[in-house]
């Protein structure tokens, strides 16, 4: 039986990967506030319908820690500091991924080294992978549009924040819709 391209909320873990203070610091400001607002809005919804998240920094001493303003929808248990590029190589990711949930939703920075390196190896080790394309940054905007296309190219399914969160929703309906309805407009 083939597997849904779409999102599905009782099949997806959702990893924020490396949105620090310092590296946020060196992004395109424009496109950084936006990538803010829809990573934000990907852990509201997963926290609205239980899925679970999780949150790595790459060398917290020197990059500094999760932006406060998304740390505050992610347990402190859900943080993985790491030093490795690929977040699949730190054995505290690993621990934290849930075998039952097959399908990994990614957002974060850079979409060219982490990101790409993160979704090319959970894609390795079977997992279904959606890279949330305007939730993920890179500095020089011709290294996220190479990510992207390589990432397609190997078979990650490459969505948008809105997809992914109506996909986790599937009905319009319910106190869950109307909050994840004002957190888009």
């Amino acid at each position: 039986m083939k597997k849904s391209l779409l999102a599905d909320r009782f099949d997806s873990q959702f990893v924020l990967i490396d949105v620090q203070d310092k590296l946020c610091s060196v992004m395109p400001q424009l496109a950084l506030q936006a990538v803010l607002k829809n990573c934000s809005i990907l852990l509201q919804a997963a926290k609205l319908l239980s899925v679970p998240a999780l949150c790595t920094e790459q060398y917290p001493k020197g990059l500094g820690a999760t932006l406060p303003e998304l740390a505050q929808w992610l347990p402190s248990s859900a943080r993985v500091e790491k030093t490795c590029f690929s977040c699949c190589e730190e054995s505290s990711f690993s621990d934290l991924l849930d075998d039952t949930r097959n399908q990994m939703v990614l957002a974060g920075m850079e979409a060219h080294i982490c990101v790409l390196q993160t979704a090319m190896q959970l894609l390795d080790m079977g997992r279904q992978v959606i890279v949330v394309e305007d939730a993920v940054l890179s500095r020089n905007p011709q290294n996220h549009a190479n990510a992207m296309s390589r990432l397609r190219h190997a078979g990650v399914v490459v969505s948008n924040t809105e997809s992914v969160v109506f996909e986790w929703l599937k009905v319009a309906e319910g106190d869950a819709f109307k909050q994840i309805a004002r957190l888009i407009r």
